[in-house]
This record gives C-alpha cells, sequence and structure tokens, in this order.
C-alpha cells in the first residue's frame, strides 16, 4: 500500500488528500513523501521528468533480496505531487536501472541489466509508468553505468567485465548499436574491485557520467588508466582523444555540465571535498589534471557529495543550479549566473528527516522540481518530491 504525505511549503503541515485546497498553490508548491507500510520496503530515485500531463515519471531502484544487485522501481505522480500508480510489478531478474530517464516523443528510455547474464537492455515506457517493453543490446555490452541522449539516440557508458574496459556506445531506441569505443582501466584486480563495488552498493557509488558536445567531441566520467577521469573521444576509434585525470579513485568530477565549445559547469572531488566551478574551460584533445583547476570550496557539503547542475532561466536571467546534499543532511540548491560563473544566492531543502538529492528539474511553468531520498523516522528510505514555484524561484536570481 502507498501513502503520500503532502506538505504545504510555507507552513509545512500535513494535508489529507481529501481537503479542499487551492489547486494552482498545490501545482506550483508542493512536498511530497511517497510512504509505504512495508517497513522491509526500500526505494531509491534515480533520475525523473515532468510528463506531457504536468505529472512526473520517477526510475528509482529497489532492494531486492534475492539478489546482489537492486531492482528497478518506477512510479508516476500527478502535478498536483500525488501518487497515482508503482510500476514495480517488472521481473527482478532486470536489475541495475541506471539514469537518465530519456524523453523521445511520447516514450521514455532507461537501460538495466539482466541479472543473470549481466547483459545490457533497454527498456521502453509511457508517461503513465505503462506499456513497459524491455529488449537486450547486443551480446558484450554488461553493466551499464550511466546514459543520456544525444538527439534522437542514446548514449550509453558500461562496463566490458571480461576485457576490464569502458565503454561508450551509441545506439538508436530500437536498441541497435550505431557506434562504440572502449577504453583500458588498467590492469589488476584492484583497479576493478571499486567499480564492481559500485554495483553491488558495496562500496564508494561514482558519479558515471556520459554525454556530447554539440559540434564535438563526446565525454564520459569514469575509469581510464587506472584513474576516474573525464575523457573526451570522437567515438570512431578505442582509446582517449583528451583527459582530464582524477586522483585514482579518491578524486575526479562529480558532475559535469557542456555550455559550449571547451566552456563546462562543473564540480569535482578530491579527498572527500567538494568544489564547483560554474565557469571552467577545459582542454578536450589533450592531458591535463583536475586537482590543477580549483573551485569554490563548499564544506558545508558531506564528504564526496553527490552534485546534479542543470541550466535554467530564473527573473529573464541565465542560471546555474548546483544541487547537493550537506552535513545537516538538507538538500542544498546554489545559483549561479551562467555568463560570469559569479554566486548569486543558495536555498535548503528538507526538515526533521535526513534529505537527499537524486536529480532536479526545470518545470513547464517556469518553476523547478527536486526528487530525491528522505529516511522517515531516520531509517525507512522514501522517495520525495518537491515543487518550487517560479515566483518563489525569482529571488534567488537577485
Amino acid at each position: 500500500m502507498k501513502n503520500t504525505l503532502y506538505l504545504g511549503f510555507v507552513f509545512v503541515l500535513l494535508i489529507s488528500c481529501s481537503e479542499k485546497s487551492d489547486p494552482t498553490f498545490d501545482e506550483e508548491n508542493f512536498t511530497s513523501i511517497f510512504d509505504n507500510n512495508q517497513f522491509t520496503v526500500a526505494h531509491y530515485p534515480i533520475d525523473f521528468k515532468q510528463t506531457a500531463d504536468g505529472g512526473y515519471l520517477i526510475l528509482g531502484e529497489k532492494r531486492i533480496p534475492s539478489s546482489n544487485f537492486r531492482g528497478i522501481y518506477l512510479m508516476k505522480v500527478d502535478k498536483m505531487g500525488k501518487f497515482v500508480l508503482a510500476a514495480d510489478s517488472i521481473s527482478n531478474q532486470f536489475v541495475n536501472p541506471v539514469g537518465e530517464l530519456m524523453a523521445i516523443g511520447e516514450k521514455y528510455f532507461f537501460f538495466c541489466m539482466d541479472g543473470f547474464s549481466l547483459q545490457t537492455q533497454l527498456v521502453e515506457v509511457d508517461q503513465h509508468a505503462e506499456g513497459i517493453k524491455i529488449k537486450p543490446l547486443q551480446a558484450g555490452i554488461t553493466y551499464p553505468a550511466a546514459a543520456s541522449m544525444d538527439g534522437t539516440d542514446l548514449l550509453l557508458l558500461s562496463y566490458n567485465h571480461v576485457d576490464k574496459k569502458m565503454a561508450l556506445s551509441k545506439q538508436d531506441t530500437a536498441g541497435a548499436v550505431t557506434g562504440s569505443a572502449e577504453f583500458d582501466i588498467g590492469a589488476g584486480d584492484d583497479v576493478e574491485e571499486p567499480i564492481i563495488n559500485h554495483f553491488l552498493r558495496t562500496g564508494k557509488r561514482f558519479p558515471f557520467q556520459v554525454g556530447h558536445i554539440s559540434g564535438g567531441p563526446y565525454f564520459f566520467n569514469g575509469f581510464e588508466n587506472y584513474t576516474f577521469s573525464l575523457v573526451f573521444t570522437d567515438l570512431a576509434n578505442d582509446g582517449a582523444d583528451g583527459v582530464v585525470q582524477g586522483q585514482q579513485d579518491d578524486g575526479g568530477f562529480s558532475a559535469i555540465h557542456p555550455l559550449g565549445s571547451n566552456k563546462f559547469a562543473a564540480s569535482r572531488f578530491n579527498f572527500g571535498d567538494n568544489y564547483f566551478l560554474p565557469n571552467v574551460n577545459l582542454v578536450t584533445n589533450g592531458t591535463t589534471t583536475g586537482s590543477d583547476l580549483g573551485g569554490n570550496t563548499l564544506p558545508e557539503l558531506i564528504h564526496n557529495a553527490p552534485v546534479k547542475i542543470i541550466r535554467t532561466q530564473i527573473a529573464a536571467k541565465n542560471i546555474l543550479v548546483f544541487a547537493s546534499d550537506t552535513k545537516s543532511k538538507q538538500i542544498g540548491l546554489f545559483f549561479y549566473d551562467e555568463a560570469t560563473g559569479e554566486f548569486l544566492s543558495s536555498r535548503y531543502l528538507g526538515f526533521s528527516n535526513p534529505f537527499e538529492v537524486a536529480n532536479l528539474v526545470s518545470t513547464e511553468d517556469g518553476g523547478l522540481a527536486v526528487c530525491g531520498t528522505t529516511y522517515l523516522a531516520g531509517r525507512f528510505p522514501r522517495i520525495c518530491l518537491i515543487k518550487i514555484s517560479k515566483g518563489e524561484l525569482a529571488g534567488q536570481a537577485n
């Protein structure tokens, strides 16, 4: 049974779904926590998208007692943050769902893998969390790690555990691979161990990422030559064209967002410390070191904090929003001017229970939605969705 705790932003009061309320306020500002009366249930959001009906499709993962991996959890929420449907009947054979959740036309796509063969699967679903189709990619693509859209095609970063290589592949929505390249992680079990522990959720979670710079190279954030690095490639040949090296598995980028040409908004971590770089130029065709880039330190963030970055417009300004987890167990939002990299303001989400960010999106009404995990009574992981209106955001751009 699914219960929704629906909380108003201003008064933080519990509102019954049967009470009358201003639907405009409900749609523009809300905090919803999706509870479950089964104490053993644990749901963790990965990514989400606003759908054509104004609601939200949330991709998450769930614990499976019989598996070393986590299973797939899909949930539909309406435009006022109220629970509609959980498509949690997907076979536990399919595990390790990875973001992004990608919208192409009226369909949504994400990758997962077969828990027995480890082969990567492409999942298609509609905006109602229904009409689910699962199809395998070509043999040899195992351990999906991150994905993103490239026009109407899909980019996938994966790990080839047989050859000990990171792989970047491009495929259409039918699952046909149209291009790929592989990159050596380095020899020895010590290099592979943290990667496998990432997938088993028994070690550090790495911020794997993949993308394509418009008019430029493809890139991925992953392991190459013994180090967690940002790698650039033309996808025409195996091996890197450019690398921004990290510090083995103790340093690297926690988020990358291309802004055009060699300009990026980025965040990096180094031995637990966190640094924001809202306006940085990176060399894409040579070898450099990430620790030389400096950045704005944020001591309020947790050790090796996860970070998400989006571009949006607030009060007619182009704004970069960084989202991360704070030591006060809240979700921190940090607003920067895109043109100058100047810090503008911050905002903190969460109350009473711990809150952790999964992702954030700009909404069709000019607001912002943030999806994450909260821990009821400090121990039961549940998905939360927070909506901030356009009016509420206006002051953040000053």
